[in-house]
């Protein structure tokens, strides 16, 4: 016998998932941990797929901070009566950025 600890979000998710299918929550966890372990390849995908995403909204993260950054130096350019030569270039990487975070978050959504 083995046990299992789980945070109360957790548990609270996961008796909530054993609820809807009419099952305790020792059963569901057999069941759902047995179903993995039975098809392997299909598991680790989407362990390898979920890690990707996590990536990628890192990194996105990251590119949205150094646009921050580049906005910042040009709300100070622009404040200080100059005009900045680099405002297309920091529009185009917001655009970017955007554009990042909404395809990872899209691939979120449609994971769940």
């Amino acid at each position: 016998m083995c046990s299992v600890r789980l945070n109360d979000d957790e548990k609270t998710l996961l008796s909530a998932a054993a609820g809807a299918t009419r099952t305790s929550l020792p059963a569901f966890l057999a069941r759902s941990g047995l179903a993995a372990a039975h098809d392997l390849d299909n598991t680790a995908a989407a362990i390898a797929g979920h890690r990707e995403l996590v990536a990628e909204m890192f990194a996105a993260r990251r590119h949205l901070g150094q646009v921050g950054n580049n906005l910042n130096q040009i709300a100070r350019v622009i404040n200080s009566g100059g005009q900045p030569a680099e405002i297309d270039a920091v529009v185009a990487a917001v655009q970017r950025a955007v554009t990042r975070v909404q395809a990872a978050t899209d691939r979120l959504l449609d994971q769940h």
